[in-house]
């Protein structure tokens, strides 16, 4: 492990902002209309890849090793200037504020709606020095379903959704989401506070697809779920914590979050995860360059500096997090050795369980049933 210590939980203050997902739902892509049009012009133009400037960076806390954020700026001689989200609609909210960015994060079906909205300049790989250890060694990156030919997107790291579980008080799982109704688990048991995740424990357990939303199968997944809300003690994204203080026997993780802890449990024999049988759904986050970006030059450089092989090992190290970097995966399955199926594959990329954008209507329909799942 890295001797940089990271803060617990790189998604601890995740929240599901219901209210604000309603609005955003409705208005389709979940972007206002009428962006800066100098800059709606300017997005497909080519990137100059040198130093325009400081690099204004939004992104989840925490997500990127200090040490890396130290050489980038020794090396370019520009200050990294951060400010963080604690939730997509989040992340949307303050870009329909009109609050500028160089580099943003956002997970994939985001990225799908900021590039529909126009609001991300497209990305020339052939100018990034280390775009090849991506691309060429992920081909599923190369024309994702949320980004074809990922115009617009470099992808960032990879992760998926399990269950996360105290050993020494549960013993062995029968490696299924039906775990998360164990009775000797009840009232100790945790779920995401994220719509998406729940709502696809939900769908797997009955066999609906993941992104459920019509009336026949969204009633078979709330109704699975409330079948639940006797179990748990909650609706938490800190998993990470919830664990090793032990407010949680059990738990619905992020594998990242999961492969984080593993620095600081004192005995990690005791904590077990497990991707379920029925599917565990995958996701991934991509460096992307706002269309109104005041320095898409120096976000181009930390792009490309992120990808180079050194940083991606200090940075797989500190976040947990696996990033599709050929080169990179004895670096994170080492890290993992306790939680093996914490690894990513093109496989289980490949699976589409990918969480993806509906109509309004549908996301209506899926606000709805997480309100009705949350209020029990």
């Amino acid at each position: 492990m890295s001797p940089e210590e990271p803060t617990p939980s790189r998604r601890a203050f995740l929240r599901a902002c219901t209210a604000a997902a309603v609005g955003l739902s409705a208005a389709g892509c979940g972007f206002v209309a009428g962006a800066d049009p100098a800059a709606e012009a300017a997005a497909n133009e080519p990137i100059d890849v040198r130093v325009d400037g400081d690099l204004v960076y939004f992104n989840w806390a925490d997500f990127v090793a200090p040490a890396v954020f130290e050489g980038f700026q020794r090396e370019y001689g520009v200050k990294v200037v951060q400010s963080n989200f604690d939730s997509m609609e989040g992340m949307a909210a303050k870009l329909n504020a009109g609050n500028r960015y160089d580099i943003i994060f956002p997970t994939a079906k985001w990225a799908q709606r900021l590039a529909d909205g126009g609001r991300l300049r497209r990305i020339d790989h052939t100018r990034l020095r280390n775009a090849e250890a991506v691309f060429g060694g992920y081909d599923y990156f190369a024309d994702p379903w949320y980004d074809p030919g990922s115009a617009h997107t470099v992808p960032f790291i990879m992760y998926k959704t399990g269950i996360g579980w105290r050993r020494d008080r549960l013993g062995d799982l029968e490696g299924s989401w039906d775990d998360l109704w164990n009775p000797r688990a009840k009232g100790r048991v945790f779920v995401l506070d994220d719509r998406d995740e729940v709502l696809g424990v939900g769908a797997l357990t009955v066999g609906a697809d993941l992104n459920a939303s019509g009336s026949g199968e969204i009633g078979r997944v709330t109704g699975k779920l409330r079948s639940l809300r006797p179990h748990l003690r909650g609706f938490s994204s800190d998993s990470y914590n919830n664990l090793l203080n032990g407010n949680a026997d059990m738990t619905q993780a992020w594998s990242g979050d999961m492969a984080a802890m593993l620095a600081q449990a004192k005995d990690p024999s005791v904590l077990g995860f497990q991707a379920p049988r029925e599917g565990t759904p995958v996701n991934s986050d991509c460096y992307a360059i706002p269309a109104d970006a005041e320095h898409p030059g120096t976000a181009m450089l930390f792009i490309d500096y992120m990808l180079r092989p050194d940083n991606v090992r200090r940075n797989i190290e500190y976040i947990g997090y696996p990033m599709p970097v050929a080169g990179s995966e004895d670096t994170y399955r080492a890290l993992v050795e306790p939680f093996p199926e914490c690894l990513v594959t093109q496989d289980d990329l490949k699976a589409g369980l990918f969480f993806r954008n509906g109509t309004p209507e549908a996301e209506r329909a899926r606000d709805a049933a997480w309100t009705e799942v949350k209020a029990g």
